[in-house]
């Protein structure tokens, strides 16, 4: 009897001591890279893959996982929400960032998600680094490594714009940084994470890494090849301020000086190779990837977003910049070779919302679309109330196509907010080009399994969006005749790429849907750490080795 215990007990320590060395950190990667590219919409991918080297898109496709059905799944599709989405692996109704800004109906206010005056700059005196992630509910998978690690795998977030170093980063980052540009054209970073900038940091800031790029920017291969965009000169683009007309080449030393400075670098491909050298130096500088305790590095690329809100998305411009980028990748995977070791760490790249066609071009291509008149249909709605509820203080605020109802006004129309509420819903659904309106207590007491409205109740978040949330038709926008912009959820919004490669990933490619929210919890499970706390996606398990 003695003998037939014994066995068993010790077939499971065997067990448990091969289970155990399946979960040994050193088996995972030394290093985790997450790459938003700002407004990169999936055909990017697909339109200019024949002008990709090998060794930027074109390797994480060839020795990745492409997952070529993949979308954002809620309403707004913004660089806020984006960003916190992608690495809390849930949605603007747990994680709270409801917008770039937003109005706050508590505090009366305008809010920016990033925004954070109990933090103080470092590295300017300006207020640009008064800046961090408190306004986001939820934690990131970066968040949940430190927390695994005991804070001894490092996080660093790097970006041009604050809200795509911080946001991606989490609570406890190391580190964010990003881009002062002006008459400074450094990288900054706030109190919330250090007192002064590192030496690495100081170091870049003080080279003359950014003045470099102060150059023309013209096409890096012959214009006449760029057959996958429209003409270099048409009515659908913006340009710059001081040169006449928004072709190449442009002369950006020249034109800085009535372009805002360093500023001009934001809306070049050049301020991505910018981020790229900044992350090449973080790299090195913090020893990222040199053990075998988990570190990791998010990378989010703006001026891909500043050239397709100025150029639109079939600019010459626009193309140009995505060929650039292609070669930046190449330069960071092959530093990452080096420093870290091939086959050592991991790298995903998606973006955080895509980008519609302007407007003006596709009418022009007999496609419905438009502008809306916002002055107009604002001066309808204010008769409207006024004639049906008596009372000119109504409305408190109205922005990200939600209007906020002063609450104390409605107990006077001597109606409830539900019946107010529906009153407004039916009136503004027969405005031109209002495509859905839905009131706030349809969308947080139904439940809907697809569509727009499904979109609309992932995006709301109970205690800080609006009373009455409105969809505009397919392809109308409020935004100037030229450029593109974001923020529906259309498929031209919603559709973008989600690549992986390196450690732990395997190679193929899949049609199957996946949305945003999976990503940070694949990472996690490849980490074997915890899931973000608001996680509502799902581990994408074929894409794991």
């Amino acid at each position: 009897m003695i003998r037939k215990i014994i066995i068993p007990v010790l077939t499971v320590i065997v067990c448990f001591s091969a289970k155990a060395q399946t979960i040994n950190t050193n088996e995972n990667p030394k290093l985790v890279v997450g790459i938003v590219v700002d407004q990169m919409r999936y055909d990017y991918l697909t339109r200019f893959y024949n002008k990709f080297g090998e060794d930027g898109f074109k390797r994480m496709v060839n020795e990745g996982f492409n997952c070529k059905n993949h979308h954002f799944n809620y309403i707004p599709t913004k660089t806020g929400p984006g960003h916190a989405s992608v690495f809390t692996g849930t949605t603007p109704k747990y994680h709270g960032i409801i917008a770039n800004d937003w109005y706050d109906k508590y505090e009366k206010k305008m809010v920016y998600c990033a925004e954070d005056d109990s933090v103080q700059s470092v590295g300017t005196e300006s207020s640009d680094g008064q800046m961090s992630p408190r306004r986001m509910q939820t934690t990131t998978f970066a968040d949940e490594n430190r927390l695994f690690t005991q804070n001894l795998g490092k996080t660093i977030g790097i970006s041009i714009k604050d809200r795509g170093a911080i946001l991606p980063a989490g609570h406890t980052a190391n580190a964010a940084y990003w881009f002062r540009g002006k008459s400074e054209g450094k990288f900054i970073s706030s109190t919330y994470y250090m007192n002064e900038l590192p030496n690495w940091v100081t170091s870049f800031n003080k080279s003359k890494t950014v003045k470099s790029y102060l150059k023309d920017w013209n096409t890096l291969q012959n214009i006449e090849t760029y057959t996958e965009s429209g003409a270099d000169l048409n009515e659908f683009e913006g340009g710059f301020r001081g040169k006449e007309t928004p072709t190449f080449p442009y002369d950006l030393k020249k034109l800085s000086k009535v372009n805002g400075g360093f500023d001009i670098l934001k809306g070049t491909p050049y301020g991505n190779s910018l981020v790229i050298d900044f992350a090449i130096a973080a790299l090195k500088g913090e020893a990222l990837g040199t053990d075998n305790i988990t570190d990791v590095l998010t990378v989010s690329f703006s001026s891909t977003d500043y050239v397709g809100h100025n150029f639109g998305v079939n600019s010459k411009e626009v193309e140009d910049t995505y060929i650039r980028l292609d070669k930046d990748l190449e330069r960071f995977f092959k530093v990452l070779d080096a420093e870290v070791g091939k086959g050592e760490y991991t790298v995903f790249l998606t973006a955080d919302h895509g980008a519609v066609d302007v407007p003006s071009y596709l009418r022009k291509m007999q496609i419905p679309a438009g502008y809306l008149n916002n002055k107009e249909t604002k001066a309808k709605f204010a008769a409207f109330l006024m004639d049906t509820f008596g009372v000119d203080n109504l409305i408190e605020n109205i922005s990200n196509d939600q209007i906020f109802l002063n609450h104390e006004a409605v107990k006077a129309t001597n109606k409830t907010l539900t019946e107010v509420e529906a009153i407004i819903v039916d009136e503004l659904i027969n405005y031109k080009n209002v495509y859905k309106v839905y009131a706030a207590s349809t969308i947080h007491n139904s439940g809907f399994n697809s569509g727009m409205e499904q979109l609309l109740q992932k995006g709301y978040s109970q205690k800080r969006s609006g009373d009455v949330l409105i969809i505009a038709n397919p392809n109308y926008i409020s935004y100037s005749k030229t450029g593109s912009t974001h923020g529906s959820g259309f498929k031209y919004d919603t559709h973008v790429p989600l690549l992986l490669f390196g450690k732990g990933i395997k190679h193929g490619e899949t049609l199957q849907k996946t949305v945003i929210p999976d990503i940070a919890p694949t990472i996690s499970a490849l980490l074997g750490i915890s899931f973000p706390n608001g996680t509502t996606g799902e581990p994408l398990e074929f894409v794991l080795d």
